[in-house]
């Protein structure tokens, strides 16, 4: 009797330390600053690029908005291809607010294809600007995911 105790207590100790672990994980933030992509159940999703909405943490940091489809869609601002093969750290304060100009004019669905479409037409984001879309897309995935209150 004293042993099933023993063994009971030990996997009742492994399975909360097991638990606690899982907690844990699933809000980690990686070194990069991503958090891992969850259901709306808290379960990890495979993040596969090719099914990747762009509205996913994970695939959105990784490659910022990973492209949907190979078709590049403009969103009325042809002007931004200029700056194709400049880096993010190459950009003056008015060449910054002309992207932030455009970002803050788009409709919320278009936020996300925004993002793709920069991505495909070979533009990298000015480093703030950057930080600006990710920070708009996840909590535009923070707002669909949420529990909808009746």
């Amino acid at each position: 009797m004293e042993v099933i105790l023993i063994i009971s207590s030990v996997l009742v100790l492994v399975g909360c330390a097991l638990w606690f672990h899982d907690r844990l994980t699933r809000s980690r933030v990686s070194d990069d600053g991503g958090v891992e992509a969850k259901d709306a159940g808290g379960e990890a999703k495979e993040s596969k690029e090719e099914e990747c909405c762009g509205m996913h943490i994970t695939c959105e940091h990784d490659s910022l908005l990973a492209a949907v489809s190979p078709d590049i869609v403009y969103y009325d601002d042809e002007e931004l291809d200029r700056f194709i093969g400049r880096g993010p750290e190459d950009y003056s304060d008015a060449e910054i607010e002309e992207f932030r100009d455009v970002l803050l004019t788009l409709l919320p669905e278009d936020i996300a294809g925004w993002g793709r479409s920069i991505q495909l037409r070979g533009l990298q984001l000015p480093a703030p600007i950057k930080e600006e879309l990710l920070m708009i897309v996840a909590e535009a995935r923070r707002e669909t995911s949420a529990p909808h209150a009746d």
